[in-house]
């Protein structure tokens, strides 16, 4: 699928999600965006049913049960029990073929071993009445054989369709398990194995690589003030900065509390530079608002600091570059980007 593709494929997702709020009249949090996003990507099956049990009866799901749904289907507290269901189902599928191939192969030796017969008896002389007898035994086995090979194929042809729906669901749960819940990014595994492959690439080729971490100004403040969920309202504001900032081939990240990670392929600190600025400069146009009483909190910042790969370098080196240039960004007074030729000028200053 390619990129263009990709994009129509999940924005198509996305709206009809986003349609589904609306029509419910649910909260359009993270989980319930998370939620319908599932439902009309038909990726959870078990999910799709028990949603479309309650629109029959009801027309339209209320925000308990909607949260209900949720645990049961999309939790990742549930996620282990989920792969392992998947994975006991696929070996069940696998069996089943396996048994209705072993029955056909045992099938076809019988009926070889019948013609074998029938050909040796033919040999020996004509004799009418037991040439009747060899054709009516070669129409059993010819019967018998044929209704095994269709038994066959109608397994074959209902484990397809069993697997491709199974393919699809192992390919929700990788979702889920390289996305961080509250924000919907990328989560920390997901970063480590995908930098990982990014070095290992830009070390093969001699590409381009950069990358951004990102950290919110001043957020142990919004937690002690405010409360976690105006926290966590925060992390969603900046996380949908960088969503907005970011291309397709981009990956970002919560690579930690209120840290975020952008992985930039083909990327130089130029290149790298300009779009943590733009990630920047989106934050802080974003006033923040207390979502119960529709309080004004002021505006949000980040600082972020840039890296990119030079011969040699590894996922760690890497990586402490880019929290070098972070870090002297914070000491530089915050709500800015440094880059990691600012810090040998600030070591020849120092």
């Amino acid at each position: 699928m390619t990129q263009r593709e990709e994009f129509l494929r999940t924005i198509g997702y996305g709206e009809a999600a986003v349609a589904q709020l609306r029509r419910n009249e649910n909260a359009a949090y993270p989980r319930n965006y998370e939620l319908w996003y599932s439902y009309c990507a038909g990726f959870n099956h078990a999910l799709n049913r028990a949603v479309n049990d309650i629109l029959r009866s009801k027309g339209r799901i209320e925000a308990d049960e909607l949260t209900a749904i949720y645990n049961q289907f999309i939790s990742p507290s549930r996620l282990s029990d989920r792969i392992e269901d998947v994975g006991g189902r696929i070996s069940g599928e696998i069996e089943g073929v396996m048994a209705a191939v072993n029955k056909t192969i045992s099938a076809n030796a019988t009926y070889a071993g019948a013609l074998s017969g029938a050909s040796t008896e033919l040999d020996a002389g004509p004799n009418l009445s037991r040439l009747r007898g060899i054709v009516g035994e070669l129409l059993v086995a010819t019967r018998e054989t044929e209704k095994i090979n269709r038994e066959l194929e109608g397994q074959l042809e209902d484990s397809q369709k069993q697997i491709s729906e199974l393919k699809e669901s192992l390919e929700s749960l990788r979702f889920e398990t390289l996305t961080d819940e509250l924000t919907t990014l990328g989560n920390r595994k997901h970063f480590d194995q995908s930098l990982e492959r990014a070095v290992a690439n830009a070390a093969e080729t001699d590409g381009a690589l950069s990358l951004l971490i990102t950290d919110i100004d001043n957020f142990k403040s919004f937690n002690d003030s405010f409360g976690h969920q105006t926290g966590d309202q925060v992390l969603r504001l900046v996380a949908l900065s960088v969503k907005q900032a970011i291309r397709g081939h981009h990956l970002a990240c919560r690579y930690g509390g209120e840290e975020f990670a952008i992985i930039l392929p083909k990327a130089n600190l130029s290149r790298a530079e300009t779009l943590a600025e733009r990630i920047r400069e989106s934050v802080k146009e974003k006033e923040l608002k207390k979502r119960s009483t529709g309080e004004t909190l002021g505006f949000v910042t980040v600082s972020v600091g840039c890296a990119t790969y030079h011969a040699g370098d590894t996922v760690v080196s890497l990586i402490e570059r880019a929290d070098a240039a972070l870090y002297l960004a914070k000491r530089a007074g915050r709500n800015r980007v440094c880059t990691e030729a600012l810090l040998t000028a600030s070591r020849e200053d120092a």
